[in-house]
């Protein structure tokens, strides 16, 4: 994480820690008051910091689910119902922000995606919605073949569009549809390898963190390498199953 990232995010915690509660006086937390239990205004922090975590990728899910209810409870809108116009606000505003936040990091794609936007790391535009836009309007969608894969790919399209004129004409060659989903299996394997690969990733990068929170200094190039070997491995994901469902439309109707 960039210097200037960690003392943001620092800063808004220490802030956080620091405020008062508007109702009693007393030390607050991100979301209520601990003392007097009055919903507090969302403060700016991110969602790491909003369920007081550092910006770590080997979550306890289970802790995080745990959690993730406690504080259902003591934001849920209905336990507001009474309170004044602005409480209901900010217990809306809270939950919605809970919400947003157990749902990104309980998945640990969209985990590793949603640090990877604090770094301000763009991933490559290869997601369903990219495809979609490119059939509507015609443009080339970018799409970065992995290197390891460029024989197979090369290969593979030239049997899906062999497989395409042999639907237009009618025609039915199971030797063919066997090599391509001999492709797919291939790809589904890779597919799930690469998120053990991620998960290595996130070993490294949880040690800088914890090293940065220990005072030491940890190079920037050290800190983008760990970045940039998760974003190659989600590009590359992204690439295979994007492949993958190119292939499952292909051989859709065929026997």
């Amino acid at each position: 994480m960039s210097k200037s990232t960690v003392s943001t995010i620092a800063a808004a915690r220490t802030h956080d820690a620091a405020e008062s509660c508007w109702s009693c006086g007393a030390m607050r937390v991100a979301q209520f008051c601990g003392a007097c239990g009055k919903v507090q205004p969302p403060a700016p922090v991110d969602y790491f910091s909003f369920f007081g975590l550092p910006p770590k990728l080997n979550l306890d899910v289970a802790t995080l689910e745990k959690e993730f209810y406690e504080l259902s409870r003591k934001l849920h809108p209905d336990l507001n119902a009474r309170a004044g116009s602005k409480e209901q606000e900010w217990s809306l505003e809270q939950s919605s922000r809970l919400n947003d936040a157990y749902r990104t990091l309980k998945d640990p794609i969209k985990r590793t995606q949603y640090l990877l936007h604090l770094e301000g790391v763009q991933l490559e535009e290869q997601s369903k919605s990219a495809t979609e836009k490119a059939r509507a309007t015609g443009e080339v969608k970018k799409q970065i073949v992995p290197p390891d894969l460029l024989e197979e790919v090369f290969e593979l399209n030239m049997q899906l569009e062999e497989l395409r004129m042999e639907k237009k004409t009618g025609e039915d060659d199971p030797a063919l549809i066997a090599e391509i989903e001999k492709h797919k299996a291939a790809l589904e394997q890779k597919y799930e390898a690469l998120f053990q690969e991620l998960q290595s990733y996130w070993k490294s990068w949880d040690g800088l963190i914890e090293r940065e929170q220990a005072g030491q200094a940890v190079p920037a190039g050290e800190r983008k390498q760990a970045l940039d070997k998760m974003v190659d491995v989600l590009n590359r994901r992204n690439y295979i199953r994007n492949l993958v469902r190119d292939v499952n439309e292909a051989l859709e109707g065929s026997s």
